[in-house]
């Protein structure tokens, strides 16, 4: 295959000499013993294990706790490319709180026709009981983590908006500070920007969002579904690092309209929550009734000013994925400005030409649930076998309107580092926004995920991915 054919490499581009931004990296690595690196690439794993930075894996039979693998090749953005990202990052970020306050309120978007009506009514993700609540400081979406793709030098689209509860922040932070132990010359000979300010600006965030019953300085709270969650180890990690308590639903009550944890002095409490439990589990009262991971009458406490939920009960209908196939349309009705990074583009196959064209077209696209996550019930036409498509056309024509189709991009590569030198691998990235009244924050970098199978685009960690230091330059 010639050079020309093959995926944007962001470390070489379409040439033989790197890039800009990686010139002072490659000639270090150029300048290393391979026995050296694969030394540290050691050691970074055993620091990994040390730490018990793992995850677990939903439906298999064999152990499910799992190491994610690290790479030692960071993945480089340029100052400039930063820039551009930030920008339409934060462009997005503010037509989705907009979104979310319009479709529990006026509804005007509804009513310019601009997206149609059954798909916020009919959709599990929209919760009616949020209608005509109005959050602290009017934030819905208080952490955000969007997903970033690649195709060339100056072609980025987001793949995805997590708007629920998005994961990853502290495999960024422990990226950052693995990479820092095992060669801090790289941060000595190229101005990184620092991301191990993240747990203080959340909850600098957090703080920012108390609602109107704090007083005093808020109390901040993490929720977890408990240890056995697949980012349980996430979830204790930010509470620590942030200074606030760790909490599960059986530590937590209704006390005279507030929401108050168990201490040593009795019930204190809670003024902001960032939970970490699925709606659907909030609240027992209020939801799923056999729901044991929640605050039976969180919700009532919330509606009454009482206590801040992030992100806010509701917000899960701003990162389906069908409702991401018109974030163009979100961004151009609450922003007056096109949409600075644009969508992959996307069929809904819940439309009969969409679903006649993905159908007839299954061996080249990407097919996942509307409601999915994590890799999973999703079809990589490319990569799949005549039976897997076979099952999936089932799947397609038994229930339409719970995917979505997208083209097999030619993702961007980075290399990674291999017994035989440099190898490149597809990845994504996942930049992690923190939205309070004072403001956007963006943290300089984000989780990178690389696909570490030859020629595979999945890059979640469940289904075989492994995870890269991002570096921002400074200039």
């Amino acid at each position: 295959m010639s050079k020309d054919n093959l995926p944007f490499d962001e470390m070489f581009g379409t040439g033989d000499e790197p890039r800009e931004p990686y010139k002072s990296y490659h000639k270090w690595f150029e300048g290393e013993q391979n026995a050296r690196l694969r030394r540290k690439a050691e050691e970074a794993e055993q620091a990994f294990r040390r730490t018990g930075i793992t995850f677990n894996v939903y439906g298999r039979e064999e152990a499910n706790e799992r190491l994610i693998p690290f790479d030692i090749v960071p993945h480089v953005l340029s100052n400039r490319e930063w820039k551009k990202l930030s920008e339409g990052i934060e462009q997005r970020v503010r037509a989705l709180n907009a979104f979310l306050h319009d479709i529990y309120h006026r509804q005007e978007i509804l009513k310019a026709g601009r997206i149609p009506a059954h798909m916020i009514s009919n959709n599990e993700a929209y919760l009616p009981k949020m209608i005509g609540v109005e959050p602290p400081g009017s934030i819905y979406t208080h952490i955000v983590g969007t997903d970033i793709v690649r195709t060339g030098e100056d072609e980025f689209f987001v793949l995805e908006d997590n708007a629920r509860t998005p994961s990853g922040v502290s495999y960024m932070l422990e990226n950052r500070e693995t990479m820092f132990e095992m060669f801090p010359e790289l941060f000595i000979q190229n101005r990184v920007c620092p991301v191990s300010t993240y747990p203080k600006r959340l909850r600098r965030s957090l703080a920012a969002c108390a609602p109107p019953a704090c007083d005093g300085k808020p109390v901040i709270a993490v929720l977890t579904p408990g240890i056995h969650n697949s980012a349980y180890f996430e979830h204790a990690f930010l509470a620590d690092e942030m200074g606030a308590e760790l909490v599960e639903g059986h530590d937590l009550r209704v006390v005279n309209g507030r929401v108050a944890m168990r201490t040593t002095q009795g019930y204190t409490p809670v003024d902001v929550l960032y939970r970490r439990v699925d709606d659907a589990f909030l609240d027992p009262l209020n939801f799923n009734p056999e729901s044991m991971l929640g605050v039976p009458g969180i919700l009532d406490v919330y509606r009454a000013g009482g206590i801040t939920i992030a992100n806010a009960p509701g917000t899960g209908i701003s990162d389906d994925k069908a409702i991401y196939s018109y974030m163009p349309d979100i961004v151009e009705f609450y922003t007056g400005e096109k949409a600075k990074l644009p969508n992959v583009p996307t069929w809904r196959c819940s439309e009969p030409d969409s679903l006649a064209y993905v159908l007839d077209n299954l061996s080249e696209l990407v097919v996942k649930e509307v409601h999915g996550s994590g890799g999973y019930g999703m079809l990589v036409g490319p990569a799949a076998s005549r039976k897997e498509i076979a099952d999936f056309r089932a799947k397609l024509e038994a229930k339409p309107d719970g995917y979505i189709a997208q083209p097999t991009l030619a993702l961007s590569t980075v290399p990674i580092f291999t017994n035989k030198g440099l190898a490149p691998r597809h990845v994504d990235l996942r930049p992690f926004v923190l939205v309070s009244p004072n403001g956007i924050d963006i943290t300089p970098g984000g989780l990178t995920r690389v696909a570490l199978k030859k020629g595979s685009l999945v890059v979640n960690s469940s289904q075989g991915g492994g995870t890269k230091d991002t570096w921002v330059l400074e200039s």
